[in-house]
């Protein structure tokens, strides 16, 4: 991958916390508003029930159906001089049925990173960091509660010292959801520890994604959401380990011609972070729906 450096100097004014509340709350009303415009142009018949099942299995992270998001995530007052880092992943989904009794859904996330400079002096570095495969075993016919268990594995990919770890490592992964009328609530969890390494190469990290979905009927297909990334850096000092957002997301099930696609929007605030870690953050995802 191409390494682009660049001066930090004369860059363009740090955005305000108002800013970026007043950015995401537009974008938010944009979505709601523009998905049920588009919702209401469609023809009714067998529509409505088709958006809110896309709906439902977009929310769903193992789910019998492919697809292909692409989640941009700007990290504001990120490093000692507080600039804005970005993060692009794109995260295939493709499920594989085993049996009539299991499934194993396999996902890849491939983050592209912009970072800034963490020093005086220091431009911005944009490459391809640590790729990270999950495999779910899950069981085919579920009841209230669906679950999947397996494992996650990261590849050393990175494409620069300052993009991660060229170390593997790999640990268990776990989800768990379940649905009542309107709601889709659950959870992800995973934890990674390098195959050796020393210095900034070692990692033992913890992953965990709690989300709360909550589905419009009176909207087929729009939806609330709250689903923060939470991350503790095992091997970080004490008091620099944890980041904790709290935020809230809107989402719609759009069609770009016959594609269906889950638009989504999102603004969380870290509550609890590192000394040098983003305090918001804003995050955007269009997702490739490929239902059978």
């Amino acid at each position: 991958m191409p390494k682009v450096r660049r001066s930090m100097a004369g860059g363009s004014p740090r955005p305000t916390k108002q800013h970026l509340a007043a950015s995401a709350l537009a974008a938010m009303a944009a979505i709601l508003v523009f998905g049920s415009q588009a919702l209401a142009q469609e023809p009714q018949a067998g529509a409505a029930g088709s958006a809110e099942e896309l709906a439902r299995a977009a929310q769903n992270p193992i789910a019998a159906m492919i697809s292909v998001p692409f989640q941009n995530n700007m990290n504001f007052g990120y490093g000692p001089n507080d600039h804005i880092q970005n993060v692009l992943n794109i995260q295939p989904v493709v499920p594989f049925s085993l049996n009539e009794d299991w499934n194993l859904v396999t996902r890849t996330i491939l983050p592209l990173i912009s970072q800034p400079g963490m020093a005086p002096g220091q431009g911005t570095t944009f490459g391809l960091g640590a790729t990270q495969f999950s495999a779910l075993l899950s069981p085919a016919q579920t009841g209230r509660l669906i679950w999947g268990a397996g494992a996650v594995v990261q590849a050393p990919t990175t494409t620069d010292q300052v993009l991660g770890s060229n170390i593997w490592g790999g640990g268990p992964s776990f989800v768990a959801l379940t649905t009542s009328g309107p709601w889709v609530v659950g959870g992800l969890v995973n934890n990674i520890w390098s195959a050796g390494g020393t210095g900034r190469n070692q990692y033992n990290t913890l992953t965990m994604q709690p989300f709360v979905n909550f589905n419009f009927a009176s909207s087929p297909g729009t939806y609330m959401a709250f689903s923060p990334l939470i991350t503790s850096n095992w091997e970080a000092e004490s008091g620099q380990q944890w980041t904790v957002p709290v935020g809230l997301a809107a989402g719609q099930i759009l069609r770009i011609g016959q594609q269906p696609v889950n638009a989504q929007v999102g603004a969380y605030y870290n509550a609890i972070r590192p000394d040098i870690g983003p305090e918001w953050q804003l995050r955007f995802q269009i997702q490739l729906l490929f239902p059978r």
